[in-house]
């Protein structure tokens, strides 16, 4: 009999969100009568005490709350079928990792080990056919298996020794026939051509066999996704088919030959190639002197330009302002081969790999925005192709994935939007962009020099991720995607959270000479490129489980990696800096003077290659170009965008147009989507992705402060994407001139000025073949995108292609996006909602020659006239407009104050419909209009701001409720908004305390203490918040990677907590919020009898103060400390925090009522005030007995109620965001002196949220420092 123990833990019925969602997916997407659904998380443990098994019962594996614990197994009734599903071996769980950290926190020297499962039970009378439809629904094959009910004997895995790399005898002396059939049997991303060029190396240089380890690097070397091998192939010969539009064509390929003779003087080793093309702009206008920002280095990790900021420190004798050198890094990265296998993990590796790119750089990454291409989510699950996961499930598993994953690591997710097009049913896109910053005295650029040493740093290696930049380059059918699990990483994102904060020491980036991060192609690629000699040794490099043998280790993408060259001499106190912020950190590698690549393992080398043959990208390869013409007669721009409004309109049906319109796939609402992603951490969002008092006006472009850890800027950073499938399907050339311009435009509606913007582009096409034909697409695009960088005199200075967007024979649609990103100051921010009835409604037009092209100096002089008027307060709100149009575009900005808008009736309807790409739509105050004359601008009033909720166009009227309905409705059974339909008012009352609990241990200035645990990410933000409240704050981090490590974090815990007054719980993820149920790391850790015993002193004998936010706030509940005041654990009346009702992550603003003083939190809050903080949570739904709701309430213990602006109470999930019982937003201990909340109060500032309406400063930092003094 076997020594594992087995729990499973089910939710209490009113907190089952999860089943009830799945309950409502089988009926409504499946189209199968269920009669209900359960879930059950099941945990198999070994390797426990019974004592520690126990306490971890009731703490770590369930809530006593919302939870009903089952031991060893469950009932199963008659009309029952059950299944359970885990993850494949190798996969990273991070509710067993999380669990097993957990279980360490309650006793230090436990060493368990845990699997974990997810049980469904499906009730009701259901056929073979439909459970077996169920399972396949709720089992992603690449990732996961359905496993049994029987419990193991044992959990530990005994792993098969591997066996030594392999040599491929006879490999040098084989004939073409032979090695033919040994390529066909190796299965790689590599040409045959390449194989031959391996064999012909080995033979005459190296003159011996190759070992498999050696072919498998190769083979990763010349991917595509590392060495775009694709974009580097000759184009020998360019053909341009016959056609009205082939003149441009032509022009701006005999452009582009003219500049490359310019640039290269006719140097025989440069020749024509996609990349070539992509890169002749920038090489241009750097020559020109127009690239005198662009930080040079041979570190290539993401754009970067250099910014001269302005800072505003404290002295001692006022402000003291100061300017300084930043380096600002942007950065773009797709995952769409990982992502259309895997949802989650490949979207969460995007947004981890587009980090790591700035992060490697030593830039903070502040804010991210989200580009995804999909085709209709909202078909029935019967319309999938063979080998393909439903729409449905891919788009909101990808959404759950990058939100998770950006969400747990602290990024801003400052903009979101998915396009739509039939053809990406071929293959998803996902890209992330990011934009981080340093300053530039803190970032060294050095070279590798022999003697220094290579540090592998982060997470550790497993099997995740072999094959992942081979895999994401090779053909893909339905046969290939059942057997490409093992290519899709996964991600931790709190490992990456360490690195941030390592990197943002100064002292650690300074010893760094130079970094790589671990992404396509593990430690041969990572490491391999940090310098021309290298010796690894394999045997060193930190594995995940045993058993991984020599050639795993070497091309293995396991996330959360980076290789830091540093001087010999500073190893061990890097190492040490590394162990500060509980990051593993190995020496791995020497820089030798020997340019040669040596990879060893087990004491013998598996790789040993001159340093210049992985360089040479295999071997040369050639095609030739045939360049396929726009058709006139289906030109984009004289066609409706979206057909349904052209239906309509030639029936005389306006009111059927404009609501078609709002309907689009394109154009609805995807505030669903978007409030997925934490939008506000950081502190520095200057816009959330909705505005206005209803928060339903969608801005353009993402803007942020710079991400200072002292003092204040008003430098800010922009940046926004233009894209149109439809126009690129048309025209690719086309498509990205107006990619381009559509990126531009959204900048320039937004407040910035053109003349400074950079630019970096995503290329994602079909596969290319030897079919001249197939080139035609990305040669066209950048052709396009050459033009007009030419144009515009502005550069793309970076890029990522994609090159295999094709399944079986479908093929997405040629995509080329254009990133814009500008630098600006706050104060220059234009938000795009409505702002006062009786303004003039103006369209700005571009100029157009007759190729459709713009005319690129007047483009550039009209941008810089809107940007005028805006320095001017003549345009007051502005929106970049589309293919589809005005109407599109005046309902967006209406939306968010529910203005209304008249339309002139001389506008027609091709005007008010018809494609606009380019232009710009204007809120003029009526006495500014004569500021538009005698500018030369071409502008038009095309309508009128109202007070009426409504739009009007001649004789037709649509009420803004109609609207409104219309653009909300299409996608909300994929990205629902509201998950029940309670609005019931609330009693509306205030609790006044007759007396405040006064401090008696008065202290001028109190010391606040945060500690930082796996998954925290508001510690800089909580700091801050007191900081400037006149606090001292002390963070420390827990440090948990072996039993002394914990010992010591508890002692040097108690100890921060003795010298506080004040302990602050700081919102995160506490370990990703696993084992399922937030802030459990944070509660675990702090039912050590040492941390308890000094909050307890903190609490009762020095007067001391708590405060937790969010996560925080689910760790005081967890520990007892609200309601109850001290540290007693929960019981299963007790109160807590659970799921939103709504089952995801919801991020976005929230009013708040404050409606008791008797907190000294709440001192410098008025009573009855309402105050408009960021919200950020999947858990935040407080619920409690109506015993205890009562008795709070009569406590005056509910400090705060969520309300709406005008501060009425009621369930309204609208302004109740997660379905709290009573709309509770934030309770306090019986005195008032624990304090926990939601909302994030410590994420505000200076030109944070400008397009939110409302006071944001409810001053409970400031309240906590005075009540010291």
């Amino acid at each position: 009999m076997g020594t594992v123990r087995r729990v499973y833990v089910e939710k209490k019925e009113p907190f089952a969100v999860k089943a009830r969602e799945l309950y409502e997916e089988i009926g409504s997407f499946l189209g199968i009568r269920a009669e209900g659904v359960r879930i059950f998380i099941r945990y198999d443990v070994e390797n426990i005490s019974d004592e520690v098994f126990e306490r971890a019962c009731g703490t770590v594996f369930s809530e006593p709350p919302v939870d009903v614990l089952y031991r060893e197994e469950i009932g199963v009734p008659d009309n029952a079928r059950v299944f359970s599903v885990e993850y494949l071996p190798g996969q990273f769980d991070q509710r067993a990792d999380s669990a097993v950290q957990c279980i360490r926190f309650l006793k230090e020297d436990e060493e368990p080990v845990i699997r974990t499962a997810v049980t469904y039970m499906i009730l009701g009378d259901i056929t073979d056919e439909e459970f077996a439809r169920i399972r396949g629904y709720c089992i992603n094959p690449v990732d996961s298996r359905e496993t049994g009910t029987e419990k193991p004997d044992t959990l530990i895995t005994e792993f098969e020794e591997p066996a030594d790399v392999a040599v491929l005898e006879g490999f040098t002396h084989m004939g073409e026939e032979g090695l033919k059939a040994l390529y066909d049997s190796l299965s790689l991303a590599m040409t045959f051509r390449d194989f031959l060029h391996i064999r012909n190396y080995f033979r005459e240089d190296e003159k011996r066999n190759p070992t498999m380890t050696e072919i498998r690097v190769l083979d990763t070397y010349w991917s595509d996704h590392c060495r775009h091998t694709t974009f580097s192939t000759e184009l020998t010969d360019v053909e341009f088919g016959e056609g009205y539009y082939r003149s441009p064509l032509e022009t701006t390929y005999r452009s582009y030959l003219d500049t490359r003779e310019e640039i290269f003087g006719g140097r025989k080793d440069k020749f024509i190639c996609l990349m070539d093309l992509a890169l002749m702009a920038m090489r241009k206008l750097k020559k020109e002197g127009r690239l005198e920002d662009m930080e040079e280095s041979d570190e290539i990790n993401a754009c970067s330009v250099v910014v001269p900021v302005e800072i505003e420190y404290d002295g001692p004798e006022g402000p003291v302002r100061e300017t300084e050198e930043w380096l600002v890094f942007f950065k773009n990265e797709t995952h769409n081969h990982p992502t259309e296998i895997e949802p989650f993990g490949g979207a969460a590796t995007c947004l981890g790999g587009a980090i790591r790119d700035p992060l490697s750089g030593r830039g903070y990454v502040y804010q991210a925005m989200r580009v995804t291409g999909a085709a209709d989510p909202t078909v029935p699950v019967s319309d999938t192709l063979k080998g393909k996961l439903p729409q449905k499930r891919l788009v909101r598993g990808a959404a759950g994935g990058y939100s998770s994953y950006g969400n747990q690591i602290g990024l801003a997710t400052g903009f979101v939007k998915e396009i739509y097009h039939p053809n990406y049913v071929a293959k998803r896109m996902e890209i992330g962009a990011v934009m981080g910053a340093a300053p530039r005295k803190n970032v060294v650029r050095e070279t590798s020099d022999p003697g220094d040493v290579i540090i592998l740093l982060g997470g550790r290696t497993g099997r995740d991720g072999c094959g992942g930049a081979t895999g994401s380059s090779k053909v893909h059918t339905e046969q290939s995607i059942e057997t490409c699990g093992a290519e899709v990483q996964k991600g931790n994102a709190p490992t990456e959270r360490k690195i941030q904060r390592l990197f943002r020491r100064k002292e650690v980036s300074l010893l760094i000479k130079k970094c790589n991060d671990f992404g396509a192609g593990g430690v041969s690629v990572a490491i391999g490129e940090l310098a021309d000699g290298l010796t690894v040794d394999l045997d060193k490099v930190p594995k995940k489980y045993a058993g991984l043998d020599g050639t795993e280790l070497a091309i293995s993408e396991s996330q959360e990696r980076m290789a830091v060259v540093v001087a010999r001499e500073d190893v061990e106190a890097f190492l040490g800096y590394a162990a500060e912020e509980n990051l593993e950190a190995v020496a791995v590698a020497v820089v030798t003077e020997e340019p040669r690549l040596v990879l060893s393992w087990r004491g013998r080398k598996i790789v040993d290659l001159k340093r210049a043959f992985p360089d040479t990208n295999g071997a040369h390869q050639e095609t030739r170009v045939k360049v396929d013409i726009p058709d006139e007669s289906e030109n984009y721009f004289e066609k409706w965008a979206v057909p349904a409004v052209g239906e309509a309109l030639e029936k005389g049906d306006v009111r059927a147009a404009w609501l078609a319109l709002l309907q689009d796939l394109n154009v609805c609402s995807q505030k669903g989507l978007v409030e997925m992603f934490d939008a506000s951490i950081g502190a520095a969002s200057v816009l959330m992705p909705y505005g206005g008092r209803y928060q339903l006006t969608e801005t353009q472009a993402m803007v942020a402060k710079l991400p200072l850890l002292k003092g204040k800027t008003d430098t800010v950073t922009m940046m926004s994407y233009g894209f149109d499938p439809v126009l690129s399907s048309w025209s690719p050339y086309h498509g990205a001139v107006y990619a381009v311009v559509e990126s531009m435009a959204k900048i320039v509606a937004s407040g910035g000025a053109h003349s400074a913007i950079r630019f970096t582009f995503q290329e994602y096409f079909r596969r290319m073949t030897s079919d001249p034909a197939r080139w035609s697409q990305p040669f066209a695009a950048l052709l396009g995108a050459y033009d007009a960088q030419i144009g515009f005199g502005l550069p793309s200075i970076g890029g990522k292609d994609s090159m295999s967007g094709t399944f079986n024979d479908i093929d997405v649609p040629p995509t080329l996006v254009s990133f814009a990103v500008d630098i600006a100051k706050s104060g220059d921010i234009v938000t795009p909602e409505l702002k006062q009835a009786g303004n003039k409604l103006v369209r700005f037009g571009i100029e157009k020659d007759a190729f459709d092209i713009p005319v690129y100096d007047e483009v550039a002089r009209l941008y810089e006239g809107i940007h005028g008027l805006m320095r001017e307060g003549a345009v007051v709100s502005a929106y970049a407009l589309d293919a589809k149009g005005m109407a599109a575009a005046m309902s967006k900005m209406a939306f968010g104050n529910r203005l209304g808008v008249a339309v002139d009736e001389e506008v027609t309807e091709g005007e008010l419909f018809g494609n606009r790409l380019g232009d710009i739509l204007a809120e003029v105050p009526e006495d500014k209009l004569v500021l538009l004359e005698g500018r030369e601008l071409d502008y038009k009033v095309v309508g009128i701001v109202t007070g009426e909720e409504a739009f009007v166009y001649g004789g037709v009227r649509i009420e803004m409720e109609e609207a409104l309905a219309a653009w909300t409705s299409r996608l909300e059974k994929v990205y629902a908004t509201k998950a029940v339909k309670d609005t019931t008012p609330l009693e509306d009352s205030c609790y006044k305390a007759e007396k405040v609990y006064v401090c008696r241990h008065k202290v001028a200035r109190p010391t606040v203490f945060i500690p930082v645990f796996p998954g925290t990410n508001c510690e800089y933000d909580s700091a801050r918040a007191f900081e400037r409240a006149g606090a001292d704050v002390v963070t420390k981090v827990f440090r948990n990677l072996c039993a002394g490590d914990i010992r010591d974090s508890v002692e040097e815990f108690g100890k921060a907590i003795e010298q506080a007054q004040i302990i602050m719980f700081p919102g995160g993820f506490s370990a990703g919020d696993e084992p399922d149920g937030s802030a459990k790391f944070f509660a675990t850790a702090f039912r050590n009898a040492k941390m308890e015993e000094a909050v307890r002193k903190l609490l009762e004998e020095r007067d001391g103060l708590a405060l937790g936010i969010c996560n925080g706030f689910q760790a005081l509940v967890k520990l007892g400390l609200v309601p109850y005041g001290e540290i007693v654990g929960q019981t299963e009346d007790s109160p807590t925090l659970t799921y939103n009702t709504i089952n995801r992550h919801i991020s976005r603003m929230v009013y708040t009522k404050v409606v008791s003083n008797r907190s000294p939190w709440l001192q410098q809050a008025a009573l009855g005030g309402v105050y408009c903080n960021p919200a950020s949570h999947g858990e935040g739904r407080f619920v409690a007995s109506q015993e205890w709701i009562h008795r709070l309430f009569a406590n005056g213990q509910v400090a705060t109620q969520y309300c709406d602006p005008d501060g009425r109470v009621s369930m309204d999930e609208e302004y109740n965001i997660n379905g709290s019982y009573c709309a509770i937003e934030g309770i306090t201990s019986p005195d008032g002196r624990c304090l926990g909340k939601m909302a994030h109060s410590e994420r505000r500032g200076e030109a944070v949220a400008v397009n939110i309406y409302g006071e944001q400063d409810i001053r409970i930092f400031e309240s906590g420092v005075a009540y010291f003094r």
